[in-house]
């Protein structure tokens, strides 16, 4: 079964005003945001794949947050976006007033964009929050697909260039560290054939959370994005 995308590349005069996420002097060596509960948030049946990001922040928070598959829907399908959003306008509406659950309202912080070619820049970024990226799927929904059930632990290696005019999903990069390192984060064994000692990502989408290595993940990449805080908690009486 083909999965369902549904982004839209953010106009670029929006990517240029942004303000740029300046990289911390130093960061620890690995990180990785793995919360115990993942969904599809409804990525499965419609193209909100910018929303369900949103609500994998969320569950990013310590302590974790799980916003329900029903709250997602209901916010994308009130803005207009079960199937189609560009990356930038959804952070700008979390940003005003995010998912509502349990009596509170789960905001973004001010969104700074992400300069994901630069090493340093990026992983300062994932040590701050998972990063909202818009990429080109149709490589990594094949890796995906043939990894079987929705499970973590799928690996994305050989990666050809894509162009912008590709970009049509929005995943987040919640890891970074060796390969072998991020292997034994999600408990799976590195592939016979990849070099575990080599720098990589960790992406979720889709219900999982694989590793992405560094030449792939600049191969689909097309925009990223630091939410800066991930998420603001609001009492929903005091909005």
């Amino acid at each position: 079964m083909a999965m369902k995308r549904g982004a839209i590349a953010s106009p670029r005069h929006e990517l240029a005003a942004a303000m740029p996420h300046i990289a911390l002097p130093r960061v620890p060596p690995n990180k990785i945001y793995l919360p115990a509960k993942l969904s599809f948030w409804d990525n499965s049946k419609y193209g909100d794949c910018c929303t369900a990001e949103e609500a994998f922040a969320k569950a990013c928070h310590v302590p974790e947050i799980f916003i329900s598959d029903a709250e997602v829907e209901a916010w994308a399908k009130a803005h207009g976006w079960l199937n189609g959003a560009s990356l930038s306008a959804v952070l700008q509406a979390m940003h005003q007033k995010g998912f509502v659950q349990g009596g509170y309202i789960y905001d973004d912080g001010v969104a700074q964009a992400v300069n994901w070619t630069n090493a340093a820049t990026l992983q300062s970024a994932i040590y701050n929050g998972p990063v909202k990226t818009g990429i080109a799927a149709d490589q990594l929904e094949k890796v995906w697909q043939a990894h079987g059930v929705p499970k973590n632990g799928w690996f994305a290696t050989g990666f050809k260039a894509t162009t912008p005019q590709e970009e049509d999903h929005c995943v987040s990069l919640c890891g970074y560290g060796t390969i072998n390192w991020l292997a034994q984060q999600l408990k799976v064994t590195v592939p016979h054939g990849v070099d575990g000692t080599k720098p990589g990502y960790a992406m979720f989408t889709w219900d999982s959370i694989g590793i992405i290595d560094v030449p792939s993940m600049l191969a689909i990449t097309h925009e990223a994005w630091l939410r800066v805080p991930t998420t603001i908690i609001i009492p929903e009486s005091g909005k």
